[in-house]
């Protein structure tokens, strides 16, 4: 699991143009993020030409209705799990028909979830060649770590694109 400092935001329009000369597609799948992670996006022009949406899946519940996250796993693990994550970033593509899913899901605090500390979170990314998460341990209070969790499942998608 990395231990990461917080950054400034990734550059999303990299990834948009990465994504763009592949022909592919995106979806995002967000727990702890809110939404975060497809503002960054659209906030980039021209990002309709490969975001297909995005799924702001906070509630444990939606995340296996809506996204196909295993029920099983969530009973066993809850919602702040590499694997949850993994599922989420598959089922936003599929949902979505993306190449490319992005999740994230975490605990942003200030109190723990289902025994998980705050600033503990998972990042992944589901392409047509691979699917990577990454697991992290951000500092800082609710709005940093989530802002940071936004920068690296973009720096995320940015490399696994990338090839």
């Amino acid at each position: 699991m990395a231990s990461v400092d917080l950054t400034p935001a990734a550059d999303a329009a990299d990834l948009l143009d990465s994504l763009a000369s592949r022909g592919w597609t995106l979806a995002v799948a967000e727990s702890l993020t809110g939404g975060l992670v497809t503002a960054c996006l659209v906030a980039v022009p021209g990002a309709s030409a490969v975001l297909r949406g995005g799924v702001t899946a906070y509630a444990t519940d939606l995340k296996r209705s809506v996204l196909g996250v295993d029920a099983d796993l969530l009973a066993e693990r809850g919602a702040v799990d590499p694997e949850v994550a993994r599922q989420m970033a598959q089922g936003a593509r599929h949902l979505l028909g993306a190449d490319v899913g992005v999740a994230t899901t975490g605990v942003a605090g200030p109190d723990p979830q289902d025994g998980k500390a705050p600033g503990l979170v998972y990042v992944a990314v589901s392409s047509p060649e691979q699917t990577e998460v990454r697991g992290l341990h951000l500092a800082g209070d609710r709005s940093a770590v989530r802002e940071a969790a936004v920068a690296q499942v973009i720096e995320l998608a940015r490399r696994v694109v990338a090839g």
